[in-house]
């Protein structure tokens, strides 16, 4: 296809992509739930699952093989984006003020989901169409140790904010737990994918490379965004010189977790985090956040979902690993997290709340199985599978949370005293 005519097709892509992702997370929003929710469902039916069922001839028309390039490049591009706005809102005085409370909901987090991957991964890799024919049964099952293992952290952060829970303790103890195991499981897909190949002469300098960058950020990084940041004033709006200068030094980050090996959405994070708390922080978001989460999550959702094909999960045997991994998703972390919850003593309510929150995957996992089917790790069935798992885990997020503080506050209320006189 002539390079001219990628052009016509993006723009047409965009405004049908923009358009059906805006109707189906408005129509998600009026059913209660998150408009990220509608747009990763919006996503899929506009791959093979609904639209390429449907109508073929109109998807293929729409969406060229040759077209979704370019469609990768801004799905890339907005991800790492959106990574790095999440990594701006890492706060680690929750790690401070909760950790010994959190510790155990967080191990239990993440040694369940493994414990079960790698229980069910050796019957899984026999299966066609899940993993790859080249990858170990120990990456297969750390990978997707990973993918149960993750949390939609920033949906759970954006849910506790608006609830007005940020300061509670069951706020601080959801937040504390997301992050600690969205952060081992992104380690744990770090070590995967520098070890995949089974050349561990590679994986070492990933491995390195990545620990030394994030040691850098860490002690050296932060001193100097906190001069760069000590440069714009609290009332005064963002320059297109320091907007400039961001851009940057995200496009630098994630060059540099790019090129040792690991990914790109690794540095935008990382360099959000290392982002002191201010003024810039806060100009930043307010500027980049908009159009990132209308323009450009869209894309990724859509390049996801034309990698999704539901029709793949009906043949039996993908139908049977699919029940048997949403089973494991479900026990191995909403369940496994309010079974933790209530041994550390929060009370039953506070339990099921964190259950409820913990067991959401959202972006995230697109995120992370994303990377895993371009590295060669899983196939297109196992994708398909993981993306239901997130639809349905994360479907289930909010209203499963606002029942539970429902009667979590109907048991909080006083309970009126009886008038015996009369």
């Amino acid at each position: 296809m002539p390079t001219a005519q990628l052009s016509v097709f993006f723009f047409l892509q965009a405004a049908v992509i923009l358009l059906v992702c805006r109707l189906v997370g408005r129509l998600a929003q009026r059913l209660g739930q998150p408009q990220v929710v509608g747009e990763m469902i919006a996503g899929v039916t506009l791959g093979p699952s609904l639209l390429g069922w449907l109508f073929p001839g109109v998807q293929a028309a729409l969406f060229p093989a040759q077209t979704l390039d370019t469609l990768y490049v801004f799905a890339q591009f907005g991800v790492g984006l959106y990574m790095f706005l999440v990594g701006t809102e890492f706060r680690s005085d929750h790690f401070r003020s909760r950790f010994r409370g959190a510790f155990s909901v967080s191990v239990a987090g993440i040694a369940v989901p493994f414990a079960l991957a790698f229980l069910i991964t050796p019957w899984l890799q026999d299966v066609p169409g899940l993993f790859s024919a080249t990858v170990r049964q120990s990456d297969a099952a750390l990978f997707l140790g990973a993918a149960i293992a993750i949390t939609a952290f920033p949906m759970l952060a954006r849910i506790i904010h608006e609830r007005g829970l940020a300061g509670s303790p069951l706020g601080t103890l959801a937040l504390t737990a997301g992050a600690v195991d969205d952060a081992a499981a992104w380690c744990i897909l770090a070590v995967v994918l520098a070890s995949f190949g089974g050349s561990w002469d590679s994986a070492w300098v990933a491995i390195g490379g990545g620990i030394a960058y994030a040691v850098f950020m860490l002690l050296v990084g932060r001193r100097l965004l906190r001069r760069l940041a000590g440069a714009v004033r609290p009332d005064a709006p963002l320059s297109a010189t320091m907007l400039a200068v961001m851009l940057i030094l995200f496009c630098l980050s994630a060059w540099m977790m790019d090129a040792i090996g690991i990914h790109a959405v690794f540095g935008g994070f990382l360099l959000g985090a290392c982002m002191p708390k201010g003024a810039l922080v806060d100009r930043v978001r307010e500027t980049l956040q908009p159009f990132v989460v209308v323009f450009f999550l869209p894309m990724f959702f859509t390049f996801s979902g034309l990698k999704t094909d539901l029709g793949l999960v009906m043949a039996p045997q993908l139908l049977l690993a699919a029940a048997v991994i949403l089973v494991a998703s479900f026990a191995g972390k909403g369940l496994a997290c309010w079974a933790a919850a209530r041994l550390a003593g929060e009370s039953p309510r506070d339990a099921q709340a964190i259950g409820a929150l913990m067991n959401a995957r959202g972006l995230m996992e697109l995120i992370l199985i994303n990377i895993g089917l371009q590295a060669g790790v899983i196939e297109q069935g196992l994708f398909s599978i993981l993306v239901l798992m997130a639809i349905v885990t994360t479907l289930m997020a909010t209203p499963l949370f606002n029942w539970i503080m429902r009667r979590r506050a109907s048991d909080a209320r006083p309970v009126r005293p009886v008038d015996a006189s009369g």
